[in-house]
């Protein structure tokens, strides 16, 4: 079993201790804490927010939205390459039957 190496990362002022289990882990671990970091604030910039929680929250919010709209973005770009396959089968099965 691979041991696990520990690492920091600073969030919003605090620092929070990760175990990650490799070299990669550890650099897409740092960039999304700068990620988080760099929306913080944006959001502290834009906004009268008072509580490190809320713009926590909103990060989370953002974050999340962006997951879920390339999800629905991604079913409906499949839907669409499914139909097109599908169209494409029927005239190569037509073109075949000739």
């Amino acid at each position: 079993m691979a041991e696990s190496l520990k690492i920091k990362v600073t969030i919003a002022g605090r620092v929070y201790p990760m175990r990650i289990k490799n070299e990669n882990e550890e650099e897409g671990m740092r960039k999304a804490a700068n990620r988080i970091n760099e929306l913080v604030t944006k959001f502290e910039k834009n906004y009268a927010v008072s509580d490190k929680q809320d713009v926590l929250a909103m990060c989370a919010l953002q974050f999340a939205s962006q997951i879920e709209i390339n999800a629905i973005n991604s079913n409906e770009e499949i839907s669409k390459a499914t139909k097109k396959m599908n169209e494409l089968s029927v005239l190569i099965d037509e073109h075949l039957k000739k």
